[in-house]
């Protein structure tokens, strides 16, 4: 077969997306096509820097080339990415990509934990990231991310205040800790810490974001609904621990995002607490809280299971000193960067084959 782009082009259209299941041309995955003689180079756009399926779409590509080129060719594939969106550029956030909320039913469930790692998982992948701590009453971030006392610097923007946010290991993070004394009780009414949030989200330079992730509190509240009300959210990943209990609070959450008047996707459902694990003995695994609640519980809902965080003590630790575990080398190094994988996939998934959500409107 003679090469030429529009060969080139007819071959990969019949290679897919694993996940997306729709061939990479008419998803406009590849670029930049370079013709020289017998040396053929170009791009294939993955819709993630964190999918887990790259070398098996570059493999895919190759054996389609080669199948229709013979063996003389020499090819060479840059593969890249750049995040999916179905984000439209609003006056609120206009180059944040995809808005994430991270929830739970219940406190004590590692939500925030998870949350912390999970940024700087895709931030480590390359993507751009900012976390947002929405629990006023119980900030917890500038302690895993070891900026506690710092304060954020403000600039004047026409009439407007601005402020820029605190960078540490590659997130942009804003919470209500960088303002008040970490000794301080914040004991606001529901709509000064819904004033908060909305503070947080429109009059801070968030700049140009793959994720901006945000951590709720536990349970469905005044914060949840303002959320909701001030940016449409691409998706929501529910947190919850093994136990009964827990996933009682966790079905409630779940429950609150499906709502016809809500309607935000559920991206999935991770299990953190999963099982025990002593770090000098990775492959014993004691099942504290009981097993696969969370797993029972997607499949229940027919939502995406995300994975399994074990309950390890470096885990605790580097929540304690504000040096992430996904940072250290290991069993949570793995766990955390495999979730992040999982849950920028279930992104792109949901971009291609969802509407995307509108602000909600509650009427009184």
């Amino acid at each position: 077969m003679q090469v030429s782009k529009e060969a080139i082009l007819k071959t990969l259209s019949r290679v897919q997306d694993p996940d997306l299941k729709r061939d990479l041309v008419s998803l406009g995955m590849i670029q930049n096509i370079l013709i020289e003689g017998q040396n053929v180079s170009f791009k294939v756009v993955l819709t993630t820097p964190a999918c887990p399926l790259k070398e098996v779409i570059k493999n895919n590509c190759l054996e389609a080339l080669r199948e229709d080129f013979g063996n003389d060719i020499k090819w060479e594939l840059t593969m890249t990415s750049q995040v999916t969106t179905v984000r439209e550029a609003t006056p609120i956030l206009p180059e944040v990509k995809n808005i994430i909320a991270i929830a739970s039913g219940k406190g004590g469930v590692g939500k925030s934990t998870t949350a912390a790692n999970l940024a700087v998982a895709l931030a480590q992948l390359g993507a751009k990231v900012g976390l947002i701590d929405a629990d006023i009453s119980g900030p917890s971030i500038p302690t895993m991310f070891n900026v506690e006392g710092e304060q954020p610097s403000v600039k004047k923007v026409g009439e407007k205040n601005i402020i820029i946010p605190i960078t540490q290991y590659g997130v942009k993070l804003m919470s209500i800790g960088f303002l008040t004394p970490a000794e301080s009780a914040v004991v606001w009414r529901g709509p000064m810490a819904s004033s908060a949030l909305r503070q947080f989200i429109a009059d801070v330079e968030w700049g140009e974001l793959d994720y901006l992730l945000i951590d709720l509190p536990p349970g469905t509240s005044d914060i949840h609904l303002t959320m909701v009300q001030t940016v449409p959210v691409t998706g929501a990943v529910i947190v919850t621990t093994p136990q009964k209990i827990a996933l009682a609070d966790a079905t409630k959450g779940l429950s609150m995002f499906r709502q016809p008047q809500i309607n935000v996707p559920i991206l999935g459902v991770i299990e953190n607490m999963a099982y025990f694990t002593p770090e000098e003995l990775p492959d014993n695994k004691y099942y504290l809280f009981g097993k696969e609640g969370g797993k029972r519980l997607a499949e229940k809902y027919q939502v995406p299971f995300l994975g399994e965080i074990p309950i390890i003590q470096s885990i605790r630790e580097s929540g304690d000193t504000g040096y992430p575990a996904v940072l250290k080398n290991g069993l949570t190094q793995d766990a955390y960067t495999n979730l992040a994988k999982t849950i920028a996939r279930q992104i792109a998934i949901r971009n291609a084959s969802q509407e995307k959500t509108e602000v909600v409107e509650i009427k009184a």
